[in-house]
């Protein structure tokens, strides 16, 4: 069971030179010892060099009262219950971040879900937290349920408010809520006024308007401190930092505006926001241009691809995982590491885990709908679909983050939860194998199978991935018949495990980036008549065929140009070229046709003409022979006058001998 300590306790957290977490309640103390060296693990953990002992290892645990409502129960290491806060302090976790919505109900009292997590919500947990001698950082979201770059809606009380009324307003609700979590006894160091406020906050856009609520935040926690004796850091959080430039836009805003923070809080997700690199950049930029403490508040990262309530996972499949780190407990552990030894070498004074306590409620195969809907334990009810229509109203459930929690879907910790108690000096592991990757094959039709000769195999320890041989199932090679489309899968043996390759017989698309989507071009190459190229890549998604980008062409003045794209080593056969057209204001005498230059140096066109805004035409050229050698394929458009329209989704692919 959980340790008890009475509220006139005085609790606090000390660091001692023997990295011991210490709760001081009158004579008596409750210690959590922390490694003095390297410990033995069944996971692998290199140390951080140059961690400090205050580096902020933190932990979200907003779900963690809804959950157990709900009947999720949680264990320690031995395999007893136990609070599930004293197991975190014990791994070596010493903050705890909670969320906070002004008003998380409708009128009836129904909770809208992910937690229902409003004032007294942050009061409760947050005093189990200060309990275990872990600091805690509240997260206003100002609003009434999630806030996040894709919503930041007004608060119900807030509606309709003018901007002086709804900075006041905002002032008066962080005073007030502040106040009575720090009477309750919660120790609260730090206050995030808002949460990845990118593009909006509390249903404002305008930045005059976000950067006043701001302000008004900003100037309750500090009255609140200083009122409560309290040294509170003020935070502000991002997101989306792939865009180095954009994120350091918003910090010479928040200068410019003499917005008063403590803290530049970023959201990295490996999965979701690029590299490492760009993450020691961004950090870097921010502390040395702007002279501000810079923390990364949420990160995370999954520890299987299966899900536990039914209701489906965030990440899981393919495309999500990130290379390198399987989802194993130890990919896992390895993640957190190097985003934490990232974040630190470039001057980050915290990492925290988002939501690692958040597990299934029910089983997969089970109907928990109503114990979602009653407690608030699945991301949103059917209730919050008053307040949040467009998202919550459509696709409320269960929980899509539980195959990222740090706890097993019944409740018991998952070794990769130490990784926190490691950061400093590591944790040894014999050498193993810890995942061997599926591999992805695709084959033309008409064309011989071939498998890959050797494999990627990733070992516990990172630095020794490598590849090696493999031998592929002969029985099943043999039954696979690449003249018709289909889909296979065939099991194979390595030393020290096994792996099966996904085998897909279809059409290929042999055209290299044919649909602009990705951000290298340089396989296309555009001519043009005159000084003004007419042609740019653009992104928007209503002049595209399919994705978000296709090439626009406009002029007021004749247009003669193209657009073309050069291949090689292509399999002899017959291959069928296509691609989609849509435009306007051409006129007579103009002229548009797909082209192919085939490696004899025949040329055949499919001539067509735009007549309007997403009235998409497909020219196609059938029966197109290639024997070897370099082809030649594109778009050529003449315009008498002006014109204006876009290209997208070229395919070519190869239909037979």
């Amino acid at each position: 069971m959980g340790l008890f300590v009475s509220k006139s306790c005085r609790i606090s957290l000390l660091a001692s030179l023997f990295g011991l977490s210490l709760i001081s309640c009158g004579e008596k103390k409750v210690s959590f010892p922390m490694p003095t060296g390297p410990e033995t693990s069944s996971v692998l953990v290199k140390a951080v060099p140059g961690i400090s002992d205050d580096f902020i290892r933190g932990m979200d645990a907003s779900s963690v009262l809804a959950e157990e409502k709900s009947g999720v129960v949680y264990y320690n290491f031995a395999g007893e219950e136990q609070d599930v806060f004293k197991t975190l302090a014990e791994s070596g976790i010493n903050y705890i971040r909670l969320r906070v919505w002004n008003d998380p109900f409708d009128a009836n009292g129904n909770g809208y879900g992910g937690g229902n997590n409003d004032v007294p919500t942050a009061i409760e947990l947050g005093k189990r937290a200060t309990q275990y001698g872990m600091k805690v950082c509240i997260d206003f979201h100002y609003s009434d349920f999630w806030a996040d770059p894709k919503r930041q809606n007004s608060p119900k009380a807030w509606a309709g408010m003018n901007i002086d009324d709804k900075a006041a307003a905002l002032e008066a609700f962080t005073k007030e809520s502040l106040s009575k979590i720090l009477d309750a006894g919660v120790d609260v160091g730090m206050v995030q006024i808002g949460n990845e406020i990118n593009f909006g906050l509390a249903g404002e856009k305008k930045i005059i308007n976000i950067m006043k609520l701001l302000n008004s935040g900003s100037k309750a926690v500090r009255e609140v401190s200083k009122k409560h004796r309290k040294n509170i850091k003020i935070a502000v959080h991002y997101t989306e930092i792939r865009d180095s430039e954009g994120i350091d836009r918003i910090a010479a805003v928040l200068e410019n505006f003499k917005v008063d923070y403590d803290v530049f809080g970023i959201s990295y997700y490996s999965f979701w926001h690029g590299t490492f690199e760009n993450l020691k950049k961004v950090i870097t930029n921010l502390r040395e241009k702007y002279s501000k403490t810079v923390m990364v508040v949420e990160t995370s990262y999954c520890y299987t691809d299966q899900d536990g309530d039914g209701f489906g996972n965030s990440i899981s499949g393919r495309g999500d995982i990130v290379d390198g780190y399987p989802a194993t407990v130890q990919g896992q552990t390895t993640m957190i590491r190097d985003v934490i030894a990232a974040a630190n070498e470039a001057g980050a004074k915290g990492v925290f885990y988002w939501e690692g306590t958040w597990i299934p409620v029910g089983k997969a195969g089970a109907d928990n709908s109503p114990v979602w809907e009653k407690f608030g334990s699945g991301w949103a009810s059917s209730y919050a679909a008053e307040y949040d229509p467009e998202d919550a109203g459509l696709y409320y459930g269960g929980c899509s983050w539980d195959n990222q929690a740090f706890f097993d879907f019944t409740g018991h910790p998952l070794a990769s939860l130490n990784v926190f108690k490691y950061l400093k000096y590591g944790s040894t592991a014999p050498l193993a194998v810890d995942n061997v990757p599926d591999v992805y094959v695709d084959c033309d039709v008409g064309t011989s199978l071939k498998l890959p000769e050797q494999v990627a195999v990733i070992y516990n320890d990172h630095d020794k991935n490598t590849f090696v041989p493999v031998k592929w199932d002969s029985d099943v090679v043999s039954k696979i018949d690449t003249s018709y489309e289909g889909s296979y899968e065939i099991p194979g043996a390595v030393d020290g495990g096994s792996v099966v390759a996904h085998v897909r017989v279809l059409l290929l698309n042999h055209a290299k980036n044919p649909s602009f989507e990705d951000e290298d071009t340089s396989m296309w190459n555009i001519s043009f008549a005159g000084k003004n190229n007419p042609c740019d890549f653009q992104k928007k998604k209503d002049d595209a065929h399919s994705g978000n980008v296709s090439l626009h062409f406009w002029s007021e003045n004749d247009m003669d140009f193209t657009l073309e794209q050069e291949l090689s080593g292509l399999e002899p056969g017959t291959y069928r070229l296509s691609a989609f057209a849509q435009g306007g204001d051409v006129k007579k005498g103009s002229s548009f046709e797909l082209f192919m230059i085939t490696d004899d140096g025949k040329e055949l066109t499919a001539p067509f003409m735009p007549t309007g805004w997403v009235d998409w035409k497909n020219p196609t050229i059938n029966a197109i022979k290639i024997r070897g050698g370099k082809i030649k394929f594109g778009i050529r458009a003449k315009c008498n006058s002006r014109g204006w329209g876009t290209f997208d989704d070229f395919t070519l692919n190869r239909m037979g001998d």
